[in-house]
């Protein structure tokens, strides 16, 4: 088995290793992604699982441009002042979905604090589109905070995705600095708000290695649990570029598997954790 370290400036612990990508869906979803200059997160965030989720016919989306109004340290979307809104780009999103044979689709977004909306239009109306050209495949919406205002939280839920995921990143004490415009409270607030206006099933991911301490996880783990949250992921962050946030450090797999069992325990219907985990791994089992 072909493996390649990824690169960072601590020294690498050997389970940090990623599989490359091989296989036959893998290699003709890859054929018409380059054909169709289709955008993908998973190839634009370097994802270390794209192999295997598009061997299970699921991938990423992101819609609502790629320049994000916000700058948090770990993330490698690019900052600045977004374009217009592109209102094609959900039939281009669906058509990518089908012409790719997509079974899930994860569609997720830049922060778009720009506009009145917040983007929350044009979420649904590429909900919408998707289930009109591919109405065989399932959804996950990854979406922002909206800055916790309700009515746009509201139209997601109101198109119903089979999961709305909202992700938490880290614990408390570091949000500011690394999600650095959002807060941890807020975005407990918009979980919790979407299974009490009646979505299925919620989601939300955590990265380690940032700094926190064990004791911070386990409690931001139960926070989540305790605003109903259905399925939780954990991984080990990795640092994009030199510019961004640097790995404190690598999460040994026994504490990884420590926090599987916390979050089971206190009754989590999905738990994900190992290194390479990141918010979209195993997206199409989270469904059910």
């Amino acid at each position: 088995m072909n493996d390649t370290l990824i690169d960072t400036p601590l020294q690498k612990p050997k389970w940090i290793r990623v599989k490359l990508p091989t296989g036959k869906n893998y290699r003709e979803l890859r054929t018409l992604v380059d054909k169709y200059k289709l955008n993908t997160i998973c190839q634009s965030g370097s994802c270390p699982n794209m192999g295997e989720c598009w061997g299970e016919g699921t991938a990423t989306f992101m819609i609502l441009g790629n320049i994000c109004t916000r700058s948090c340290g770990f993330c490698g979307v690019k900052t600045g002042k977004p374009l217009d809104v592109n209102w094609d780009e959900p039939e281009k999103v669906a058509r990518s979905i089908k012409l790719m044979k997509i079974k899930h689709a994860v569609l997720t977004s830049v922060d778009r604090d720009d506009l009145k909306d917040m983007g929350s239009i044009l979420w649904t109306e590429t909900v919408n589109a998707v289930r009109r050209i591919s109405p065989g495949t399932t959804m996950e919406t990854l979406i922002p905070d909206f800055q916790g205002i309700t009515k746009h939280i509201d139209r997601i839920i109101e198109v119903a995705p089979e999961v709305i995921s909202h992700n938490m990143e880290t614990v408390k004490r570091l949000t500011r600095e690394v999600r650095i415009q959002a807060k941890y409270e807020r975005s407990l607030e918009v979980l919790r708000y979407m299974k009490e206006a009646g979505q299925n099933r919620t989601k939300t991911g955590l990265m380690l290695g940032l700094g926190e301490t064990k004791e911070e996880v386990l409690q931001t783990i139960e926070d989540i649990r305790n605003a109903n949250v259905d399925v939780i992921t954990i991984g080990q962050y990795l640092q994009p570029t030199k510019k961004h946030l640097p790995v404190k450090r690598f999460v040994e797999l026994e504490e990884l598997e420590e926090y599987r069992l916390f979050a089971v325990d206190l009754g989590f219907r999905h738990v994900e954790s190992s290194p390479l985990v990141r918010s979209s791994y195993h997206a199409e089992k989270h469904i059910h």
